[in-house]
């Protein structure tokens, strides 16, 4: 953990150095390719050792797939491989060397490689073998027209950025960042003009690189002085369940799982500041002009804490994988696509039992918070009083069944994580199952301005700024096909 942290730290350095120094005004893009796969492949070899060969042999042996098999069947392939390739490395680990452990091991960026491996597969398979009218608008978006070398696909998987801890980010649009394309004159609305524009062919991403280290700083200080005060075992203790009232059991449920979490936000916004600190990661500008940096990150802090429903939790959790999960899966699924992703976000995630407890648990849940909602919800919008005292319910509801559902994500092991439903006499369970028994899980289609009019009062000002910051997103630039790819991009952030 300490190596992992220290190769982040001196990952953010590279970074400031590869945007100053190997701009891409400054020089070509097989060089900057170059840097960024030995730096990653030495950071990689500092903190795993020897099983950083696992990365090269991964991305390999899928470069060769890809080659001979073709465009027709190449992404299965791929698919199949990569996915087995790092169950077999988890399963090793796991039950052969270092059960029940969470140091930092070299499954975790295979993981972010894997999901580069098969995002990259049916991308190319995508744009070399169907047709485009067949694409939906976020698959025409992604779409790779040509075969990457095996410099530019070494460099996707194994840039510093990102191979210790991500995100994950499409292709096309780390090429774009590679080659130098990302800046171009940006158009958005201010003051309600949609003509005013802000020409800066390279924003400074110092601003956002500050406050996510500001972040990162307070969410490590969380970490160590507070996480270890709450321990997550500390439910299954045999005297607290015996001795504490179920209010004093659910607060510390709570107040426990929240404290697990800044560990998270740590590493993934650390990674996200290293991408922003290359000068990766711009997304255009806000209505008043102020560059946006989210491209690729994976999590926001303000809507998870206060989210209000199982959906908007998971929306703002982990983003990047839900997307891929998204685009590999569930869009591509013949049938029972739900059922489908919940398998694959399982096989993903690892072979702890612990996960796979947490995923049943968690389709439950959503299932009945989704009927509760369809069904009731309306009427408690209407008055701005009894609507603010709903999602405060909900606000609470929804935090306390995130901590129970995931209770097992953190335990790991069948036995303690049954020994924490048992004491709980599986009461969201019964609770869940009885309100799918009561209320019809139904399909409702509701118009935008009914769905704002029953947002969280705490949520309804960034969601806004989010409508606005899509609806104002174009790129121009003078090259048509760089405009057609701006305009593509523009339609898979409203979708």
């Amino acid at each position: 953990q300490v190596n992992f942290v220290v190769c982040q730290l001196f990952a953010l350095l590279a970074a400031i150095w590869f945007r100053t120094y190997l701009h891409s005004s400054k020089t070509s893009p097989f060089i900057r390719h170059v840097v960024a796969t030995l730096l990653g492949l030495y950071l990689a070899l500092f903190c795993f050792g020897w099983y950083a060969l696992h990365f090269v042999i991964q991305s390999g042996i899928s470069y060769y797939i890809m080659i001979i098999i073709g465009v027709e069947n190449m992404h299965k392939y791929c698919f199949v491989f990569a996915l087995g390739y790092l169950t077999v490395c988890q399963i090793t680990r796991v039950y052969i060397f270092d059960y029940g452990q969470y140091s930092a091991d070299f499954s975790g960026p295979m993981m972010i490689i894997t999901q580069k491996i098969t995002s990259l597969a049916f991308e190319i398979h995508d744009g070399m073998f169907r047709k485009n009218e067949d694409l939906t608008p976020s698959q025409r978006c992604l779409a790779v027209r040509r075969m990457p070398s095996l410099l530019e696909y070494l460099s996707y998987n194994c840039n510093f950025m990102g191979i210790l801890a991500g995100p994950l980010c499409s292709y096309k649009d780390y090429i774009t960042f590679i080659e130098g394309r990302s800046y171009q004159l940006q158009q958005s609305e201010a003051n309600g003009k949609e003509d005013t524009k802000y020409e800066q062919t390279d924003p400074s991403p110092n601003i956002a690189v500050a406050q996510k280290l500001l972040i990162c700083g307070l969410s490590l200080l969380f970490h160590v002085t507070i996480t270890k005060t709450l321990p997550v075992e500390y439910n299954i203790d045999d005297n607290f369940t015996a001795t504490a009232s179920w209010p004093v059991r659910f607060f510390y449920l709570y107040v426990s799982l929240m404290a697990a979490r800044p560990k998270y936000y740590f590493a993934w916004t650390l990674a996200d500041a290293i991408n922003n600190a290359a000068g990766f990661g711009f997304r255009g500008y806000d209505k008043n002009g102020v560059t946006r940096w989210d491209l690729i990150s994976n999590l926001r802090i303000q809507q998870i804490e206060f989210s209000t429903s199982f959906k908007m939790f998971l929306d703002n959790w982990n983003i990047q994988t839900a997307l891929w999960l998204k685009r590999v899966c569930y869009e591509r699924a013949t049938f029972s696509p739900t059922i489908q992703t919940f398998i694959l976000s399982a096989i993903w995630h690892g072979v702890y039992p612990g996960y796979y407890l947490t995923f049943l648990t968690g389709v439950l849940m959503t299932l009945a918070a989704r009927a509760i909602r369809n069904n009731i919800r309306h009427y408690f919008v209407d008055s701005p009083a009894v609507k603010l005292c709903y999602d405060i319910i909900t606000w609470m509801t929804t935090q306390v069944a995130i901590s129970y559902t995931v209770v097992p994500f953190v335990l790991l092991s069948v036995k303690p994580s049954f020994t924490f439903y048992s004491s709980c006499y599986f009461c969201l369970h019964i609770a869940s199952i009885l309100v799918l028994l009561v209320f019809p899980l139904k399909r409702t289609q509701k118009g935008s301005k009914k769905y704002e009019s029953i947002q969280p009062v705490w949520s309804k000002k960034l969601e806004e700024e989010n409508l606005l910051q899509k609806n104002s997103y174009s790129t121009t630039n003078n090259s048509f096909g760089q405009k057609q790819e701006i305009t593509c991009r523009y339609q898979a952030l409203k979708q």
